[in-house]
């Protein structure tokens, strides 16, 4: 893996075949998220899935030549699973047009032995520096948490919210910011 940038403490953060690595990733999310062996085995077809859209990229967090965080997402697209549930979230409060030309984070998680020393904000920071599209877009769990602190600090706004995903217990908030992504 290559550096992006100087690493901080000992992590560095570069480029990621998630198709390659998808069970170590799907292994941070699962200690980071609280997912079950269920879960991450639809998780996993879902992210072999998304590497094979357009434009769709990845980047990781290794410390010791162990994955401890990962970032992946894509120009969004109307036609994707994900905009045709919050559509209509976005619509109601006339913030649709976040849908076009906009890349979105799919998903972000970083072990929680690394949480609060800034590799989320690297990740974030890393991949949406390489989008073409003028902004980001991203759902959230939608209550006061250090991910929804990340994502307002870095000039995400609530697009939407409370958002129902099928079959997710918790609502969602969709955030959206203009890139690039506001500095400290």
């Amino acid at each position: 893996m290559t550096a992006l940038y100087a690493p901080r403490m000992d992590v560095v953060i570069g480029p990621l075949d998630l198709t390659a690595h998808v069970d170590e990733a799907l292994a941070v999310q699962a200690v980071a998220f609280g997912l079950g062996p269920e879960e991450v085995a639809v998780r996993r077809q879902i992210v072999q899935r998304h590497m094979q859209y357009r434009g769709a990229r990845a980047l990781g967090a290794t410390s010791r030549g162990r994955l401890v965080g990962f970032v992946y997402g894509m120009p969004n697209s109307r036609t994707h699973w994900w905009s045709t549930v919050v559509e209509p979230y976005l619509r109601a409060r006339d913030n649709d047009l976040w849908l076009d030309d906009s890349f979105v984070i799919t998903e972000l998680h970083v072990h929680p032995d690394h949480q609060n020393l800034g590799v989320g904000r690297r990740l974030i920071t890393a991949i949406t520096d390489g989008a073409a599209e003028p902004r980001s877009i991203l759902s959230a769990i939608d209550m006061d948490s250090p991910a929804r602190g990340l994502y307002h600090s870095l000039g995400y706004v609530d697009l939407a919210r409370p958002v129902h995903f099928p079959s997710a217990p918790k609502p969602y908030a969709v955030m959206g910011a203009p890139l690039p992504l506001r500095r400290r």
